[in-house]
């Protein structure tokens, strides 16, 4: 196990075999739709160093997680060097106690080793609301490619389903 960061409250670190199953578990009890082999790959691939899994803990236990994918193979800026930042969740209860804002400190620490951006996408109903505005506070900013829904670039004027498919996607300079 590597520790990214530890303040006395706040720990992020690398992501242990245990922790799919309490994501998995909080998850499911959102009323979501989790798939446990998403978090079961995401360890996975991070013991293949094709992902870094970061789990935060908040006050000794498990409150959320991000991971980096450091050779993207979606998105505008595939196959680019360019790492991407997925799928950053902070659980309900420990909201509004900085836990994100750490996660992407030490997500962003680790990306800067490797390239000097890193990009992800943010989904554009209002349920994203706080993530847009944080990433926006924190330097992101959309890289003008548009719309994308269900992993392709939409055309001008295409269908399409405001859910959590529907993205855009923001870089930052690091």
């Amino acid at each position: 196990m590597k520790t990214y960061l530890n303040d006395g409250t706040i720990t992020v670190r690398s992501m242990m075999p245990e922790d799919v199953k309490v994501l998995y578990d909080t998850y499911l009890s959102y009323g979501w739709h989790p798939n446990i082999e998403t978090y079961e790959n995401y360890y996975k691939e991070q013991e293949e160093g094709k992902r870094l899994v970061f789990i935060a803990e908040y006050e000794g236990r498990v409150s959320g997680q991000c991971t980096l994918v450091l050779n993207p193979d979606e998105g505008p800026w595939k196959n680019k060097g360019i790492p991407e930042i997925v799928d950053l969740t902070v659980f309900f209860d420990v909201h509004n106690k900085g836990i994100g804002s750490r996660l992407l400190d030490a997500v962003e620490a680790e990306a800067s080793k490797i390239s000097k951006q890193v990009y992800l996408a943010v989904g554009v109903h209002s349920g994203y609301g706080p993530a847009q505005r944080m990433y926006v506070k924190r330097g992101y900013v959309f890289d003008g490619s548009g719309v994308w829904y269900q992993g392709k670039q939409l055309e001008q004027y295409a269908p399409c389903v405001n859910d959590d498919d529907l993205v855009l996607f923001m870089l930052k300079e690091l």
